[in-house]
């Protein structure tokens, strides 16, 4: 849709720029200019998906890291209790 706006804004120009002129050339021109800003939004739309892609990716990635970081403070935890009743038992002993 982007594409089309932006190719009938590229030719609605060229045309009235040229007083609605017949010459091939401004038309010839103005549908070149039309064609590279087509291929400049489908470049930025590609553009645009690998960004999502990648913050997608990153995203997933945090979400693991922070997974994995609540299961070593879990055992982390675990093991800090497991100390405590170790030290308590052998300072009854």
């Amino acid at each position: 849709m982007r594409k089309l706006m932006i190719a009938g804004f590229a030719l609605a120009t060229a045309l009235t720029a040229g007083c609605a002129t017949t010459d091939q050339g401004a038309v010839d021109e103005a549908n070149a200019n039309a064609m590279s800003a087509e291929q400049t939004a489908d470049n930025a739309m590609n553009t645009a998906n690998s960004a999502a892609a990648a913050a997608r990716s990153a995203q997933q990635t945090a979400e693991e890291a922070l997974a994995a970081a609540k299961a070593a403070q879990m055992a982390a935890d675990q093991a800090n209790e497991r100390a405590k009743r170790m030290l308590q038992t052998s300072s009854q002993k």
